[in-house]
């Protein structure tokens, strides 16, 4: 087992960005609620602990209180922002409510000779997010760094393992941010780097190989990157025994099924492909809610699955291409959270199918996923595949599903990505797509007036999709294929393009 740093989320937005600017040194890190921490003091692979950030004030009634007993003393631990305020409150220090909010760059005065400060100078930027303000240290506690507003932007307690910082930085604005987590992930915890791609796809399937013995798998592929990926682990690991299915749900791609089908066997996986277009479109018939549309395609696809699946013999695995910020997203820090969308990979098959679940890739963020395909040689069409929604084009279709707005909106979505190939952009965009609105828009065509549809692209940056940025595509492009569209696709006459950041947006719309 790789070394592992332990992150105790506290509820911050930042949290995973901590995750991936510790996977980026090479070192294993896993996202668990602040509650969880007793659990771990006894893992011997534990090396160090990570407490993030929190929303919450640690003068609020119910705020986030982390029990660090059996590893604050015996193992390294690094509290950032929120954390920093609650290990400090606890030495008996002066934790105050700030009288501006401080949010936004700042510099470090000073900066001690601390192993933390390796390599970093006073006068360095950093990001302060926090509404409490630590105004003077304790006797267990020595700074190590301050600002003209921040006397105590970072400390260490006399125990000599457990540091502080009340800025941030695993975010991109805190200049030395990677520099000081190198320090303490490498060098005050020891930790070696060795999460690899080459590494995780040996491990893995070695596990595999152990966990699924003899038995007969079966994957539901779609055509992306995270289930094809799972595909090659596991097909390196039990061959023939893994029994690929790929369902077509009538909201796929233009000419997707086909062209992907052919595709999975060319790299040699035993595939079944199975076309069940109009059942979902009669479980669709007459939906507009978001939620009600995924829960309807998840059931028909777990009955189209199941049925599937029965055919074949001696079948006890359900594989499945979950990754990291789905089990992030559906874990609660306090408990049960508000849905914001379901997840199509984390939960829903197992219970109807009676059949255990091993999931591959759970561990990794999607940029992970991507070097991992690559380490196994993926199809690089399919590596570099833009990410696709599970529910496919019915949560790109803005109220109910017909099979006509089906078949619109695959005409204006291959127009644009095509377009992105053709100009050269598509590597440059993380994920694009068109979105079909509920509005008609009044257009003029030769002398007559249009009364007709209007559909939005969408285009964004993002390095592992928890957070993202409208793509700033040329207008050029943009009027070339509007234009493009609006000729080419009878019903649509006009095309707009979305440009709200994730968050506070989401990245699809429904």
């Amino acid at each position: 087992m790789p070394d592992r740093i332990l992150i105790l989320d506290h509820g911050s937005q930042f949290t995973q960005l901590i995750a991936r600017r510790v996977r980026e040194l090479n070192v294993y890190c896993e996202i668990h609620p602040f509650s969880k921490a007793q659990q771990f003091v006894n893992e011997p692979d534990v090396k160090g602990v990570i407490l993030s950030g929190s929303p919450s004030s640690v003068h609020d009634e119910n705020a986030p209180d982390t029990d660090l007993t059996g590893l604050q003393g015996r193992i390294p631990v690094l509290a950032v922002c929120y954390g920093a305020q609650l290990l400090a409150k606890r030495t008996g220090a002066p934790v105050e409510r700030s009288k501006v909010r401080e949010y936004g760059r700042a510099h470090l005065d000073t900066v001690a000779q601390d192993r933390l400060f390796d390599g970093i100078e006073a006068g360095t930027q950093v990001w302060m997010s926090h509404g409490d303000t630590i105004t003077a240290p304790s006797e267990a506690m020595e700074v190590i760094a301050s600002t003209d507003h921040v006397p105590v932007a970072a400390f260490r307690l006399i125990d000599g393992l457990t540091y502080a910082v009340q800025f941030h930085p695993e975010v991109y604005h805190t200049t030395d941010g990677a520099q000081l987590l190198h320090n303490f992930v490498m060098g005050i915890c020891g930790c070696i780097g060795d999460w690899t791609p080459h590494g995780f796809v040996d491990q893995t399937i070695e596990g595999l190989r152990k966990q699924l013995g003899t038995d007969n798998v079966v994957l539901a592929l779609s055509g992306g990157v995270d289930s094809s990926v799972a595909a090659l682990l596991l097909d390196r690991a039990i061959d023939e025994r893994l029994h690929c299915i790929f369902v077509d749900n009538g909201l796929l791609r233009q000419d997707e099924y086909d062209r992907v089908l052919e595709s999975y066997r060319h790299l040699g996986l035993n595939i079944t492909g199975v076309d069940a277009k109009e059942e979902f479109y009669a479980a669709l018939k007459g939906l507009e809610d978001p939620e009600a549309k995924r829960k309807a395609i998840g059931g028909t696809f777990i009955d189209v699955f199941d049925r599937e699946a029965k055919r074949i013999k001696g079948v006890k695995w359900l594989a499945q291409g979950t990754i990291y910020p789905d089990v992030i997203e559906s874990v609660s820090v306090n408990g049960p959270s508000v849905t914001i969308k379901s997840h199509h990979n984390v939960g829903g098959l197992p219970a109807r199918m009676a059949l255990k679940v091993v999931e591959p890739l759970r561990l990794l963020f999607k940029d992970e996923v991507r070097r991992v395909g690559k380490e196994l040689g993926l199809d690089p069409n399919i590596l570099g595949r833009h990410p696709f929604p599970g529910p496919g084009l019915a949560i790109r279709i803005l109220g109910d599903i017909t099979p006509e707005k089906v078949a619109l909106l695959q005409a204006v979505d291959h127009i644009f990505i095509q377009g992105l190939r053709d100009e050269g952009l598509y590597d440059q965009v993380w994920q694009a797509g068109a979105i079909l609105l509920p509005v008609r828009s009044v257009g003029v065509m030769g002398d007559e007036r249009t009364y007709e549809n209007v559909v939005a692209l969408r285009a964004v940056s993002s390095t592992d999709g928890m957070t993202a940025d409208w793509c700033h595509l040329p207008y050029e492009f943009l009027a070339r294929i509007s234009n493009s569209i609006i000729n080419k696709v009878k019903g649509v006459n006009r095309v707009v393009y979305d440009i709200s950041s994730k968050p506070p947006a989401t990245i699809e719309w429904e």
